[in-house]
């Protein structure tokens, strides 16, 4: 993780966090006169140019601002993240760039160690223990991984669902990811009101999740029962999420989940991100094997799907 902080941001001045994700792009600024943007996602090449527009749409100024913060996805080496904050220098007089899952966690349970499971367009799992060390499983994006993301989701559904000619048109677009991942909602309805097919594609999204939670869980030998957040799209849907610690439980894991502080994309969450992000190591340490997981929990009501 990211060391490059070496203060907290103090004093009345703004401070302007961005939450770059797969589809779309969040930028908030703090202060006497709040301002919020959301649009769809220029992806790292593009950030610049989005955020001069935005600063001469809002008359902001780099010596009036206290720092900006950007959770960016795909950003994981000291490399990336250098290079993106050198591209932003010309916005703040101070820039942390880390990536968009370690802001989550951070934002959604501190230090506590635990798992932060993230499904939006993409997927990812994020553990820490109580020494600092971090692991993460996915994340690799949709060509490798993303396993139970609303990618995965969208993509399951062209396959077994829609005629091919309609798969083709989405599947050759130039934003085909995003817009195969756009169709997940539309099937969590479906499963909702009994669709077969979308309830065996948002199982098994389900049950991918709750490999990626478990098997971070275990590398770093987490005491059960594991405090467990989340934070992305596909995750706040309550049913979805219901059926994801069902099956965690199943695997044998005793979980706590636990509703995030704050969104990652908030300012209000980055003044607590800098001080945590200065502690942390650069790179997420990979961990051996854990050891068996305890009795699962009683069983709780069935999600609806």
């Amino acid at each position: 993780m990211n060391r490059a902080i070496v203060a907290t941001p103090r004093g009345d001045r703004p401070l302007v966090v961005v939450d770059l994700g797969g589809t779309w792009v969040r930028v908030s600024v703090s202060g006497a006169a709040p301002r919020a943007y959301r649009g769809p996602t220029p992806g790292v090449a593009g950030l610049p140019a989005l955020l001069a527009r935005l600063w001469r749409r809002w008359r902001l100024a780099r010596r009036d601002l206290a720092a900006l913060g950007v959770a960016s996805r795909g950003i994981w080496t000291r490399g990336e993240r250098l290079a993106l904050a050198r591209r932003l220098r010309r916005f703040a007089p101070r820039v942390i760039v880390i990536s968009d899952v370690e802001a989550a966690y951070l934002a959604a349970l501190g230090a506590v160690p635990g798992v932060l499971l993230l499904a939006g367009t993409g997927s990812i799992a994020l553990g820490r223990d109580g020494r600092g060390r971090w692991t993460r499983e996915g994340g690799l994006g949709p060509l490798l991984g993303d396993d139970g993301s609303a990618f995965s989701i969208g993509r399951a559904w062209l396959r077994d669902a829609v005629g091919p000619a309609r798969a083709r048109r989405i599947a050759t677009a130039p934003d085909a990811v995003a817009r195969v991942a756009a169709l997940a909602p539309a099937v969590l309805r479906r499963a909702r009101r009994g669709d077969r097919t979308a309830r065996r594609v948002v199982r098994d999204a389900q049950r991918a999740l709750a490999t990626l939670a478990g098997r971070a869980a275990r590398a770093l030998r987490l005491r059960p029962p594991v405090t467990l957040s989340w934070a992305g799209g596909l995750l706040g849907h309550a049913p979805f999420r219901a059926g994801v610690w069902r099956h965690l439980r199943g695997q044998g894991l005793r979980i706590r989940p636990v509703r995030p502080k704050a969104p990652a994309a908030s300012p209000s969450a980055w003044r607590a991100v800098f001080p945590a992000v200065n502690s942390s190591r650069d790179e997420p340490a990979p961990a051996r094997s854990g050891t068996r997981a305890g009795r699962s929990a009683p069983r709780r009501r069935r999600p609806r799907y």
